[in-house]
């Protein structure tokens, strides 16, 4: 019998970058893994992400911000932070799991003109998915 291995992907807001290692991960190896996104600190889902993420065929227009507390008694395989914030804040989850350090910059810290904003947004966006098309994939 084969069981998905499970994952969280965590940073401070749960707005941006988790929610978009969720995203990729259930789809580009929604076979092998069940995938979670949580934030220390969770707040809404940024609608840029929302607005990129469509871009590329994900709807996350009815996903939501969680707090790291509704995963407290979860098990999972592997536990994945997505900024520095969360790495030093990331609690400790049930003995045996994986813990991985991957730093993406934070695209709402952008500044610029609305357009150069949102290729931000796309360049972190794509990067993600780079990162756990290839370099994920030689981790599981």
């Amino acid at each position: 019998m084969f069981f998905k291995k499970s994952v969280l992907f965590i940073c401070t807001h749960n707005a941006v970058r988790s929610q978009m290692a969720e995203a990729f991960l259930n789809k580009i190896y929604g076979d092998r893994f069940s995938a979670f996104s949580a934030g220390s600190d969770p707040t809404r889902i940024d609608p840029l992400v929302i607005s990129v993420m469509n871009e590329v065929g994900i709807d996350l227009s009815g996903y939501k911000s969680k707090g790291l507390n509704i995963f407290q008694n979860y098990n999972f395989d592997y536990v994945i932070t997505v900024c520095d914030q969360a790495q030093e804040s990331c609690p400790f989850f049930s003995e045996g799991n994986i813990r991985i350090h991957k730093s993406f910059s934070d695209p709402s810290k952008f500044e610029g003109e609305k357009e150069d904003v949102i290729k931000e947004y796309r360049r972190v966006r794509d990067e993600i998915k780079d990162w756990i098309e290839k370099k994920l994939q030689q981790e599981f």
